[in-house]
């Protein structure tokens, strides 16, 4: 199985985390299943930024980026070229390591337990 390295960040993974996740499996509900509560204020839809993270390591094994997330991703804060929406990406075979930004766009902090 793939393993998903997720480096420190003061809030949402002081720790950092190493987590196994099935392939096919999309990012963003296995960080949340896995506890690492990152911003996701419309609910996995695609439609804002704040699941943005950068793909430090195996970013040339994702899927490709599609036209709306592309756009999305200009509104994300710390933009960079490997720069993703963890809720469009699904896991492929190959194992990831992400950075979650200092902050997002989103003005009030939505935490689900």
């Amino acid at each position: 199985m793939p393993k998903i390295t997720v480096l420190p960040h003061e809030k949402v993974c002081p720790e950092g985390a190493i987590v196994e996740i099935e392939p096919g499996a999309n990012l963003c509900r296995s960080l949340l299943d896995h506890g690492i509560n990152i911003e996701h204020a419309c609910d996995l839809s695609g439609a804002c930024t704040t699941c943005h993270v950068i793909v430090s390591k195996g970013f040339e094994n994702l899927q490709e980026i599609g036209d709306i997330e592309a756009d999305l991703l200009d509104r994300a804060w710390g933009l960079s070229p490997e720069s993703r929406l963890c809720c469009q990406v699904n896991i492929q075979d190959q194992s990831l390591e992400i950075e979650i930004p200092k902050y997002t766009v989103n003005y009030v902090s939505e935490k689900k337990k």
